[in-house]
C-alpha cells in the first residue's frame, strides 16, 4: 500500500515530517524532570509529616526532593536527554556551516 501523500504549499511529501515543532525535545525533558521533582516533592513531604506532623522544614523538604529527582533523572531520563543533546547538536552544526559558508562568500568577494 502507497503511503499518503502530504501536499505543503506547492510541495509534496511522501511521508510526515517526525518533528512536532521547535524546542520538543527540551519541553518533554523539561516537564519530565519537574514532574520527577514534584512527586518527590510530595513523597518526603509526606513522609516527614507522617514522622513529625508538628513542624515540617519546607526548605530541608525541597533540598532532599531536589536531590532525589536529580539522581532519579539522571538514570531514567537518559533517552530523552540524548535526544534533547542530539538536537542541540543538529542545530548547532547547522549554525556554525551557515557561519563558514558567510564567512568563505565574504573572502571570495
Amino acid at each position: 500500500m502507497p503511503r499518503p501523500i502530504l501536499r505543503i504549499g506547492d510541495a509534496v511529501c511522501r511521508e510526515r515530517p517526525t518533528y512536532a515543532g521547535p524546542g520538543k525535545e527540551f519541553w518533554i525533558y523539561t516537564a519530565l524532570r519537574l514532574g520527577r521533582f514534584v512527586g518527590a516533592f510530595c513523597i518526603v513531604f509526606g513522609i516527614w509529616f507522617l514522622i513529625d506532623d508538628e513542624s515540617v522544614n519546607l526548605f530541608i523538604v525541597m533540598i532532599v526532593a531536589f536531590l532525589l529527582s536529580g539522581v532519579a533523572s539522571l538514570i531514567f531520563l537518559d533517552q530523552q536527554r540524548n535526544a534533547f543533546a542530539q538536537r542541540v547538536e543538529r542545530r548547532a552544526g547547522r549554525i556554525s556551516e551557515k557561519y563558514d559558508e558567510m564567512r568563505a562568500k565574504e573572502d571570495r568577494d
